[in-house]
């Protein structure tokens, strides 16, 4: 019995198949109590990588509770589209209960193509090149002062950065993180000549070439915000030009610098926008 107890416990083990007929051994596999742990531990993180790349790169990630998918974004559009329409109506009531009550009250009724006109000149003066010429000469200066672009007239119903659909500028890999002190923008890796897209609907107030950061375009966009897009090999639009949510407006190089600020301070792009 003590020479029982006195044996030592196994150290490694052997699971072999064999043949029930001929008891010939078809395979053999040696392990240890660590290195079978260290195995499955293996497989596990295997697997778990295996699961999060196909729903991080791959059109899986949009059955993910939550994910906006192509149909939300076509509804985020469309529903833009019909808050435009429906302030145009609004505005025409405004103006024909502004008539009846001046009427009501023996007053000359407002003449509608004047209102159009001075809407027309509005809208004429914050295309004009000269205008926003003037205004484009250092970034953190056009921050500080965007209201006096006159880019929209919907102040009124801007949505704060949360609430706001962003389009992915550029679909790539983060290459440099948000750094608030020492990087204040993302740099995004692509292939050369991907098409660059507007984050946002808005007006192009700076497009140029300079060597540090070779072709750079920026936008004014209502809510006091402005996207900047540096590195690009060509621009496809230019200063003043009006853009909607998703538009072309550069090719890009061997990588996108990319740039958002909200109320004069630049705050990190993947806090909103999914690269």
């Amino acid at each position: 019995m003590s020479e029982t107890n006195n044996q030592k416990k196994p150290r490694s083990f052997r699971l072999s198949l064999v043949d029930d007929m001929t008891h010939r051994k078809l395979w053999v596999f040696h392990f240890t109590k660590a290195g079978f742990l260290v195995r499955v531990i293996s497989v596990v993180v295997i697997l778990f990588a295996i699961v999060y790349a196909l729903f991080a790169y791959t059109p899986l990630r949009t059955s993910i509770p939550g994910y906006p998918s192509a149909h939300t974004k076509r509804a985020a559009i469309q529903n833009a589209i019909k808050i435009d329409s429906l302030e145009s109506v609004i505005s025409r009531w405004e103006l024909y209960s502004e008539n009846i009550l001046r009427v009501i009250e023996g007053e000359a009724p407002l003449p509608v193509d004047s209102v159009l006109r001075l809407a027309d000149a509005a809208e004429a003066e914050s295309r004009d090149p000269a205008f926003l010429a003037q205004r484009d000469s250092v970034l953190r200066d056009l921050v500080n002062r965007e209201e006096q672009f006159g880019v929209s007239d919907r102040e009124e119903r801007a949505l704060p950065i949360e609430g706001l659909h962003f389009f992915t500028p550029l679909k790539g890999v983060v290459l440099r993180a948000y750094d608030s002190v020492l990087h204040p923008y993302i740099d995004i890796t692509a292939p050369a000549n991907s098409v660059v897209m507007a984050a946002l609907e808005g007006t192009v107030v700076f497009d140029g070439w300079n060597d540090e950061y070779g072709y750079t375009i920026a936008i004014q966009h209502s809510g006091d915000l402005i996207t900047v897009y540096k590195h690009n090999q060509k621009l496809l639009r230019k200063t003043g030009d009006r853009v909607s949510a998703g538009t072309s407006i550069a090719l890009a190089g061997e990588h996108l610098h990319f740039e958002l600020w909200y109320r004069g301070e630049a705050v990190n792009p993947e806090k909103y926008i999914v690269f």
